[in-house]
């Protein structure tokens, strides 16, 4: 069995779990997720109130206590999606992982990994079909390379639907 780039990070009972294509070069050399400064995730996730603060990349096993997983659909390559092999993404993995571990929802952190997933291409926001009893969500991807498609509504729009009566408020 070859090495994942990084861990999964699933467990029964997760309100939502976030699923990149796959580990950036400095989260693969990190070990840890969306590691690169000038990923906006953390900031992100801080600023919807989905943590109650502001984490560091290496504090992402931490996450489940909070109801929060994280995935790839890339689990043994790293690098920007163009760099990967044609074969990387491995959507029925994917789905064995979330239909087993049935998170509220399950966010796609880029068009690219929901098309990816999906088959097709998908705006952001909720999504009709699901996986398993999971619902499905895509979100702008907070990498710096996508710097000119980044817009917190989506993830803040997502922070609603999981936390109810979480302000709307930066």
């Amino acid at each position: 069995m070859r090495k994942t780039i990084l861990p999964d990070l699933l467990q029964p009972g997760l309100s939502l779990v976030f699923c990149g294509t796959a580990a950036g070069r400095r989260s693969a050399t990190e070990g840890a997720y969306y590691a690169h400064p000038g990923n906006l995730f953390w900031r992100a996730l801080h600023a919807v109130q989905l943590t109650p603060r502001l984490f560091a990349p290496s504090e992402f096993p931490l996450l489940p206590a909070l109801g929060i997983g994280l995935t790839d659909l890339a689990k043994h390559h790293a690098g920007n999606d163009d760099e990967l092999p044609r074969d990387a993404f491995d959507v029925a993995a994917l789905r064995t992982r979330i239909e087993r571990v049935a998170p509220r929802v399950l966010a796609f952190t880029s068009k690219a990994a929901a098309r990816a997933a999906l088959g097709r291409a998908a705006g952001y926001g909720l999504q009709a079909e699901r996986m398993g009893a999971t619902q499905l969500f895509v979100l702008p991807s907070p990498s710096g390379q996508a710097r000119g498609h980044w817009d917190l509504s989506p993830w803040r729009d997502l922070a609603a639907l999981v936390k109810p009566g979480v302000s709307e408020e930066e």
